[in-house]
């Protein structure tokens, strides 16, 4: 690798797509303009955002994850700001390190800024397909207080949750009440989510089956957002009286977002995991001759 170039990779999960930077001993310094630049998909790579990939132990906000993770998920949104989590992200982070042989289908621990996330790499299926990811996401905390969601004229009642990072979760009659999102829907109060939020509009498919379109913080509309699918599995769930902590059953739910679909099961012990598809789908070199390196 030179000064002059650096390599990447294309991955998505359900069309949430990434840049992946390899950065292993963590000498890269992207800027959140270089960033922006790498998204655009006109004058750029395209992607919702960048994953650079680091050793925990190269990294200051990681090191002291470095015994439990290996490898730093640094995640950045199309527009250069900084994330604490990205559940389709994840998912292709851990495809990446199985792509270059830095892990195998399995078990793996990745450190991201909102804690350590265990995924599993399910073995390659009969006809050689990748196998899907299962992401340990953690615990969904549900701040309380009322939040209201608008678009337009309209409003309607939403569910703060937060997976890490935080989301705005709206039942609605049909999904094209989100409207066109170019921009962030208000939310208010603004209180409630000091940062922004990730905003989801859901509708029901069917019983536990529900589909959602997102704004996310940073990146606009997406083809797919995990953390976003994990948010409104836990609001369906409640909304539907199912509360695996009080009645120790695990519930799944179906979740349908423009680029595909994921599966979301709750614990008894309040864990969430997301299963979904996983692709690397390039490889190659972009100048980096104003992405100055460090150190």
């Amino acid at each position: 690798m030179s000064t002059a170039q650096i390599a990447f990779l294309k991955g998505h999960g359900t069309e949430n797509d990434f840049v992946i930077v390899p950065d292993h001993e963590g000498r890269i310094e992207l800027s959140p303009a270089d960033v922006a630049r790498l998204c655009d998909r006109r004058a750029g790579i395209g992607a919702d955002g960048v994953l650079r990939v680091v050793r925990s132990a190269a990294h200051p906000e990681a090191r002291a994850m470095a015994d439990e993770a290996e490898w730093f998920m640094d995640y950045r949104n199309s527009d250069g700001s900084i994330a604490e989590m990205c559940g389709n992200g994840v998912r292709v982070f851990a495809r990446y390190l199985e792509h270059t042989g830095l892990a195998e289908a399995g078990d793996l621990a990745i450190a991201t800024r909102a804690g350590v996330r265990r995924a599993h790499i399910a073995k390659p299926g009969p006809g050689g397909e990748p196998g899907d990811v299962t992401v340990a996401m953690g615990r969904a905390v549900l701040p309380e207080g009322e939040v209201t969601v608008t678009v337009g004229e309209r409003s309607w009642p939403a569910r703060n949750v937060n997976m890490g990072n935080p989301h705005a979760v709206a039942f609605v009659g049909d999904l094209a009440d989100a409207g066109n999102l170019y921009t962030a829907p208000a939310v208010a109060p603004a209180a409630a989510y000091p940062d922004g939020t990730n905003v989801e509009f859901v509708v029901d498919r069917g019983p536990r089956h529900v589909a959602l379109r997102v704004h996310e913080r940073g990146s606009g509309e997406t083809r797919s957002c995990g953390t976003g699918a994990c948010a409104v599995m836990v609001a369906a769930a409640r909304r539907d009286g199912a509360d695996p902590a009080v009645t120790g059953i695990p519930v799944t739910y179906t979740v349908d977002v423009p680029g595909g679909r994921l599966v979301i099961s709750e614990g008894p012990d309040g864990t969430v995991e997301m299963t979904g598809p996983a692709v690397i789908v390039a490889e190659g070199v972009f100048d980096a001759s104003r992405l100055p390196a460090v150190g």
